[in-house]
């Protein structure tokens, strides 16, 4: 039978027409079994040189080979279908025609070859990638990068811990603090309001030994509650007072000495504070800022003194050691306990002699008593112990500038209208020609206008550092007085008073 022509297509061209069509194949790792040589490569025929085998015999011709599209990939290929190394690889047997591209495909790729929709031009699913078996390199990566990985988040933690830390502490050394400084500061506010610590009142039955308490014209209970604490009656300051104010208790206090007791209670101190029967007699109190014309019948009336003789006891002051022409200004304000023989003379003599302390405890010198009590005096009418320091100063500014002190309480008193009860002078008493008028006189009156006290007697001796050289006050009622350097400003301030005496009529202006 004659051979039928059957001309051999390019096999280049058929296989390149079909392949372009797949999808690019997905780079895979090497398994770790190794996969048998392709025949005819160089490791085919280094395998069959170490078996003893002739390379020919192993390699199949190149036109029966398959080709390496048809060969199926090594990483693809079952274990059990493997030829062992040194034996041959089965040869594909038939001519092109009878084994076709697409049936050896089929039959050579096995699961992993394309279907025939891909061969038509369909795309195929990509076959899921094996794991690549990790090499030397990359476990010594994974782990040196493990290993930093791992000391770098301990490092991160050990920070974040120290900086937690540190803020815990400082909140707490801040909490700390600050409640140091609450307790240090309203500790006993605290302790008094939460009833902590020791109670503020001396228990029942501790009584003992006797102290004398003086009671001034006008006390309340607040200034009463802080004479008793420190003659050393009550436990602590305000005990007597927050009685008065727990217990709602009105009462009026009379003016006097009280006899006491050391650690007595709130109510039992009130029950003898509350009684006049119980003020010692021959008490007197002579008040601060009070002349010899306002502390006379008060001596008299408290000792039952005649007035006459008491008038008679203070006509000649150097009986008394004292180198003036009166003795205003040496009875000094303080209250006084005399037996009840004492005579005139004696009671005027204890009072010279308590300023004579004074003077002595502030410095002055000897010879220059008069003129300190002088100055100390028109401080004491002038204005409040707070602004001692400051009147003062304004006298020795004037007095050092050659001004004249145009002092209103000197007016008042040498026109006999210091204890009118107004605050403002009269243009009787500011021009009358008098040794006291400051307003018609240069300098210093010619003697004392009333009895200072000791906190006026020191300021005379220590004024306070200033360019004032005015001062009014503003509202009579507070005490509120302003210190002026300037004319101009001192105007402002008298603006200001008698703004306040037009909406206070009743008040003394």
């Amino acid at each position: 039978m004659p051979q039928r022509e059957n001309p051999e297509p390019s096999s280049h061209s058929l296989s390149d027409e079909l392949f372009a069509k797949l999808p690019e194949p997905s780079h895979r790792a090497p398994a770790v079994e190794q996969a048998p040589p392709a025949p005819g490569s160089r490791r085919a025929r280094r395998e069959a040189a170490r078996s003893g085998a002739p390379a020919a015999e192993q390699a199949p011709s190149p036109e029966l080979a398959p080709s390496p599209e048809q060969t199926p990939a090594p990483e693809q290929a079952p274990a059990a279908e493997q030829a062992p190394v040194g034996e041959q690889v089965p040869q594909v047997t038939g001519t092109p025609a009878e084994s076709s591209p697409k049936s050896a495909l089929q039959t050579d790729a096995g699961a992993d070859a394309p279907t025939e929709a891909a061969a038509a031009g369909a795309p195929a699913a990509e076959a899921p990638a094996k794991p690549a078996a990790p090499t030397l390199d990359d476990l010594f990566e994974a782990d040196h990068g493990d290993a930093v990985h791992t000391r770098a988040a301990k490092k991160k933690r050990r920070t974040g811990c120290l900086v937690a830390l540190i803020i815990v502490l400082a909140l707490i050394g801040g909490a700390v603090g600050a409640g140091f400084w609450v307790m240090n500061t309203y500790g006993d506010k605290i302790n008094e309001v939460m009833g902590w610590g020791p109670p503020a009142d001396w228990e029942p039955g501790m009584a003992t030994g006797e102290v004398m308490v003086t009671i001034r014209e006008g006390d309340t209970g607040s200034p009463i509650s802080t004479a008793l604490y420190e003659a050393g009656v009550t436990k602590t300051e305000d005990v007597f007072y927050d009685y008065l104010v727990d217990e709602n208790i009105a009462v009026t206090f009379y003016p006097g000495v009280y006899p006491l007791q050391e650690k007595m209670t709130a109510e039992a101190a009130l029950e003898i504070l509350r009684d006049p029967a119980n003020i010692i007699a021959n008490t007197v109190g002579i008040s601060e800022g009070g002349t010899i014309e306002s502390s006379l019948p008060v001596i008299s009336e408290s000792l039952d003194i005649p007035i006459e003789e008491l008038e008679s006891a203070v006509k000649d002051p150097g009986a008394y050691g004292v180198d003036a022409g009166s003795l205003e200004g040496w009875l000094f304000p303080a209250v006084y306990t005399f037996d009840p023989e004492a005579t005139a003379t004696q009671v005027i003599q204890r009072m010279v002699d308590r300023t004579r302390e004074s003077l002595s405890a502030a410095g002055v010198p000897a010879g220059n008593e008069n003129r300190v009590l002088t100055i100390a005096s028109i401080i004491e009418r002038e204005g409040r112990t707070g602004d001692f320091g400051k009147v003062s100063r304004v006298i020795q500014n004037r007095l050092d500038d050659g001004m004249m002190l145009q002092m209103d309480s000197t007016a008042q008193y040498g026109y006999g209208e210091l204890h009118a009860g107004v605050v403002s002078t009269s243009e009787e008493a500011q021009f009358d020609e008098n040794d006291w008028n400051t307003y018609v006189i240069e300098g210093l009156p010619i003697g004392p206008i009333a009895n200072p006290s000791d906190a006026a007697i020191d300021a005379a001796m220590h004024p306070v550092d200033g360019p004032w050289f005015y001062f009014v006050t503003i509202n009579p009622q507070s005490g509120e007085t302003v210190f002026s350097t300037t004319y101009e400003e001192h105007q402002a301030a008298i603006d200001t008073w008698h703004d306040w005496c037009r909406a206070n009529p009743d008040q003394g202006c």
